[in-house]
C-alpha cells in the first residue's frame, strides 16, 4: 500500500503540475509559458517525483512505463494491475482538483481542459495515423531512456533528472501532434472531465503508449549490458 499511495500522490502531481500548466498558464499569453513552459512543467514533475517516491515506489507515474518495466524485466507482474489501478485514480485525483480551481474563474469554460487528441482535436490538426505514430515513438524512447538511465550501470544519481528532461523533450516533439500524452493514466483523466469527443479518441492513448513500451522493453532486453 505504501507502493501504490506513492504512486497515487506522483501521478495526481503530474497531472495537476503538467495539465494544470496548460489549463490555467498557457491559456493567458501575457505568462509567457507557451508549449514550451507546458513541456518544462511535466519535465519537472517527473524529476521531483523521481527523487521524492523513486525509492518508494519507482516512480512509474505511468501504465506504459509499468508495463514496459515488466516486459523487460524490472518489475513483477503482480504488482501490474494494482499500480495502473493506482495511477489511474491518482490522475483522476489530479484532474479533479484541477477542475475545482480552474472552474472557480467566473466564465470558466472546460474545452478541450489539456485532453489528448488526433484530427481536429490536434493542437495542429495532425491526423490520426501520425498521432499514433508520434505516441507509439516517443513512448518507445521514453522507455529506453528509463531502462537505461535506471540500469545499474548507469551513473548513479541522475536517472531522475535524465528520465524528467527526456519527457521534456518529448513534450516539445509532440505537443502540437497530440497535445503528448505517452501516458494513459494522463489521457484518461483529463478526457473523463472534457468528455464527448476526448473519450471517443481515448483508445488511441491506451494502445499507443503501451504498444511502444512493450516494444522498447524487448528491445532494451536485447541491448542491455547484462546479455
Amino acid at each position: 500500500m505504501k507502493k501504490l499511495t506513492a504512486e497515487f500522490i506522483g501521478t495526481l502531481w503530474l497531472v495537476l503540475g503538467g495539465c494544470g500548466s496548460a489549463v490555467l498558464a498557457a491559456a493567458y499569453p501575457q505568462l509567457g509559458i507557451g508549449f514550451a513552459g507546458v513541456a518544462i512543467a511535466f519535465g519537472l514533475t517527473v524529476v521531483t517525483m523521481a527523487y521524492a517516491i523513486g525509492h518508494i515506489s519507482g516512480c512509474h507515474l505511468n501504465p506504459a512505463v509499468s508495463v514496459g518495466l515488466w516486459i523487460g524485466g524490472r518489475f513483477e507482474r503482480k504488482e501490474l494491475l494494482p499500480y495502473i489501478a493506482a495511477q489511474v485514480l491518482g490522475g483522476i485525483a489530479g484532474a479533479a482538483i484541477l477542475y475545482l480551481i480552474a472552474s472557480g474563474k467566473p466564465g470558466f469554460e472546460i474545452g478541450g481542459f489539456a485532453a489528448n487528441g488526433y484530427g481536429e482535436h490536434s493542437p495542429g490538426g495532425y491526423s490520426m495515423l501520425a498521432a499514433l505514430i508520434c505516441e507509439i515513438v516517443m513512448t518507445f524512447m521514453f522507455l529506453i531512456i528509463i531502462l537505461g538511465s535506471t540500469h545499474p550501470k548507469a551513473p548513479k544519481g541522475f536517472a531522475g533528472l535524465a528520465i524528467g528532461l527526456g519527457l521534456t523533450l518529448i513534450h516539445l516533439i509532440s505537443i502540437p501532434v497530440t497535445n503528448t500524452s505517452v501516458n494513459p493514466a494522463r489521457s484518461t483523466s483529463q478526457a473523463i472531465f472534457a468528455g464527448g469527443w476526448a473519450i471517443d479518441q481515448l483508445w488511441l492513448f491506451w494502445f499507443a503508449p503501451v504498444a511502444g513500451a512493450i516494444l522498447a522493453g524487448l528491445v532494451y532486453k536485447y541491448i542491455s549490458p547484462d546479455k
